[in-house]
């Protein structure tokens, strides 16, 4: 019997019901190849998730990046309980909405005002109707992801069913290369209403990059948002804006807001902030009191201890115990890790007789089956512990280990027991 076999026979189910058998591409088949992945998860506490057939993992996905305090965290699910008590949403907003929206501003460097959503796209597609409403242009410059709406998602390769229009408005630069942005501004001169940008992702910025970009905002009359749904109350309580000292106009941020409840955020200068009063944005669920409770607790956190200061120190003891192992491994052409230490990117280069997607697949199989859930990022949270360290590195040590001595003898496609990946879409 498969020690996937309960999940794989679920799939079959949802797939029934739901396209892909899951409601994110980033959770589906397409990321988790059947066969030798866990489909489905039954818990999850702490650091750990439990799949369907009930194997355990240390979870380094974390949701997509969304748990940053750990699962289950008691003080956050005792002000869930409480709040549910009273009621999940009124017919009048409630006091929460106020509440967490004044920590926000006293805790994040761009926040004057704020308005909720319930996910990242949510935040960056009201920053954007903002920005045009304020500035009274139409172009947008993007760089990094930013959700599955038509004025991002038709600038990718993922552009089906998005109508050329609002295609030809979104055009894409280069992180850490200030001359592409240069260019699409010299190209539709004063036709940009905003940039878009996740303030860091793979690399950190470069050359003063950030205040290259924040410059040309300035001086073109253009709107800077910085997407923080990932970087915020991650690398810093008030994400990448405050490590690196560059301050947006709007912000948006998510996932670790809430440690993974459903909230999101739109926040900035309240010059712009005040378009939101003639715009439309507006959503029955922007003021849901558990997603608002669990906020509060995150936010609190924040203020009382220093999340992201201990986040970076468990990620970078992680990151260079396994850069140990890959130079033990001898394989540093053929993975390396960058990024900041709470969101490390594995970046993969193609041998002579393998691809990218092959060996990503290898590792993943090997990684899942010494229990840990790896997609191509570590995403730490603060309930991984020295057990955890452990449980990874020897997973990584034998993983690496078999992949070195597979390419070495040329026998890697025999040790796959599935077809290897097939890629989404690339997005950053």
């Amino acid at each position: 019997m498969s020690r996937y076999s309960k999940s794989e026979a679920w799939l079959i189910r949802a797939e029934s019901v739901i396209p892909l058998g899951s409601q994110t591409f980033s959770k589906s088949r397409t990321q988790y190849p059947v066969g030798i992945s866990p489909l489905f998860a039954k818990n999850a506490k702490g650091s750990r998730l439990q799949d369907l057939d009930g194997n355990w993992y240390v979870d380094l996905v974390n949701s997509l990046a969304a748990i940053t305090i750990g699962y289950g965290d008691r003080e956050l699910e005792k002000a869930v309980r409480k709040q549910l008590a009273k009621g999940v949403i009124f017919s009048l907003p409630g006091k929460l909405e106020e509440e967490v929206a004044s920590l926000m501003v006293e805790l994040i460097p761009s926040a004057e005002m704020v308005r909720f959503g319930k996910n990242g796209t949510d935040a960056t597609s009201a920053a954007v109707r903002l920005a045009r409403a304020y500035t009274g242009r139409d172009f947008i410059a993007v760089c990094g992801y930013h959700g599955w709406q038509d004025w991002y998602i038709g600038s990718t390769s993922r552009d089906k069913g998005v109508p050329y229009a609002t295609k030809s408005l979104t055009k894409s630069f280069k992180y850490n290369d200030i001359s592409t942005l240069k260019q699409l501004i010299s190209e539709f001169p004063e036709q940009f209403a905003a940039v878009v940008m996740e303030p860091m992702n793979v690399n950190y910025p470069s050359d003063n990059f950030l205040e290259g970009v924040r410059d040309i905002c300035d001086e073109n009359g253009i709107v800077l948002v910085f997407d923080e749904t990932i970087t915020g109350f991650r690398f810093s309580t008030g994400g990448g804006q405050q490590q690196f000292s560059v301050t947006p106009d709007l912000s948006t941020f998510g996932k670790g807001l809430a440690n993974g409840y459903p909230l999101s955020a739109v926040v900035g200068k309240k010059e712009i902030m005040r378009e939101m009063e003639e715009i439309f944005f507006s959503g029955t669920f922007g003021g849901e009191l558990l997603s608002l409770a669990a906020a509060k607790v995150v936010l609190e956190k924040h203020k009382k201890q220093d999340v992201c200061a201990k986040l970076t120190s468990i990620g970078n003891d992680l990151k260079f115990k396994v850069e140990e192992i890959i130079r033990d491994c001898r394989l540093e052409k053929v993975i390396n890790l960058s990024g900041h230490p709470t969101w490390v990117f594995l970046n993969w280069t193609a041998t002579e007789d393998y691809s990218v997607e092959e060996l990503k697949t290898f590792f993943m199989q090997e990684m899942f089956q010494r229990g840990v859930l790896i997609l191509n990022t570590h995403n730490v949270s603060l309930a991984f512990n020295r057990k955890d360290l452990k449980i990874v590195l020897n997973a990584y040590s034998e993983t690496l280990q078999g992949l070195s001595r597979a390419i070495t003898s040329r026998n890697l496609r025999e040790k796959l027991t599935v077809q290897p990946l097939i890629p989404l879409f690339k997005v950053r």
